[in-house]
């Protein structure tokens, strides 16, 4: 049950990422979504929502290292 709650809780930052590096390659090529209505705003929120994403992923998998004590010591407090 814990690693489909754990599953479930990473979804929607992943899915969110997945969005964003989209919006990012689609300013690229210059193709611009309905609701963002400049190239540059588009890439910007899709930048955003890309680190966002990526940044709680990697608090995630980090906090879960350190409570099981695989880090070695490198990111103690």
């Amino acid at each position: 049950m814990a690693r489909f709650m754990a599953m479930v809780i990473l979804f929607l930052p992943g899915a969110l990422a997945v969005l964003g590096f989209k919006l990012m390659r689609d300013s690229l090529f210059g193709i611009v979504q309905p609701l963002l209505f400049q190239v540059w705003i588009q890439f910007a929120f899709g930048l955003l929502l890309f680190l966002g994403g990526l940044a709680f992923i990697g608090g995630f998998i980090l906090y879960r290292d350190k409570k099981s004590g695989k880090t070695k010591g490198r990111f103690k407090v």
